[in-house]
């Protein structure tokens, strides 16, 4: 599916069925340099159970026209007005990393269109190595075997692939390799500059799951717990043996956990 927003074309994985405005909005927000792909077997599942999907490709990621958002309040007010193009009134979100932080902004400014929110491997700041943040402007390729080396768990490194068959590491790095130019780069500053967080955080009034792997080095657990305190309210789900890329190398249990985060939510 294709939007428009602010003029430039957005592309919308809409899960395998037509976008409907009046069934429930999910709308999945990606990290950085990643794509509406991470989203796969959820987006699937919410929209052949009553959802309308949108598992966005963020601006200048994916197939989207840029040029990509320099800070995350930003990329907020931006998914508040993808809401408006998509003449959606209310929206849960699923945010991973970058995505999460994402979620946590547009939660805190608009409280009232955000029903709830659900964050994988998500913290309350998202400081950017210093290496990793040159690598990214200066030498990209570099950038993703650092990428691929510290977001997956060691299971997934050794053939921990639910998919028999598939090269989790290389399929990370293909990924990767499709960013354009200084997307990457832009993104990983964008992270690094956020400061409002604990702040946005606070002002959360929706129902919020944070959802762990327990072996993220990126996002480790403690952080992650850190992160749900300051969320008032909030729940939390660990998953055994997952590294920050918990969709791809636990893609069963993250889906189980947005299923009984998303019914609790509705009953409530």
């Amino acid at each position: 599916m294709e939007l428009k927003v602010d003029g430039r074309r957005v592309y919308a994985a809409t899960g395998g069925r037509p976008f409907e405005s009046t069934r429930p909005a999910v709308i999945f927000i990606h990290g950085a340099g990643q794509d509406h792909s991470n989203w796969q077997l959820p987006a699937r599942w919410f929209a052949w159970h009553d959802h309308a999907v949108l598992a966005i490709d963020l601006p200048g990621h994916g197939r989207s026209d840029g040029p990509p958002q320099e800070a995350i309040t930003d990329m907020a007010q931006w998914i508040g007005r993808l809401m408006d193009a998509a003449g959606i009134k209310r929206a849960g979100l699923v945010g991973h990393s970058m995505g999460g932080a994402i979620a946590i902004e547009a939660a805190a400014a608009f409280p009232d269109r955000i029903s709830r929110m659900a964050l994988l491997g998500t913290a309350l700041a998202m400081p950017v190595n210093d290496v990793l943040l040159t690598a990214a402007r200066e030498a990209p390729e570099t950038a993703h075997r650092m990428i691929t080396a510290w977001a997956l768990g060691p299971r997934a490194k050794v053939g921990g692939n639910p998919a028999p068959g598939l090269w989790m590491s290389g399929g990370s790095m293909a990924l990767l390799g499709r960013n354009r130019p200084g997307v990457l780069y832009t993104a990983f500053a964008a992270c690094n500059r956020w400061q409002s967080g604990p702040d946005a955080a606070r002002r959360v009034r929706c129902p919020a799951l944070v959802i762990m792997g327990s072996s993220d080095s990126m996002t480790p657990p403690k952080i992650g717990r850190t992160l749900a305190e300051a969320i008032p309210g909030s729940r939390t789900v660990t998953i055994p043996n997952s590294g920050h890329m918990m969709m791809a190398e636990a893609p069963d249990a993250v889906l189980d956990a947005l299923i009984d985060f998303f019914a609790m939510a509705g009953a409530a």
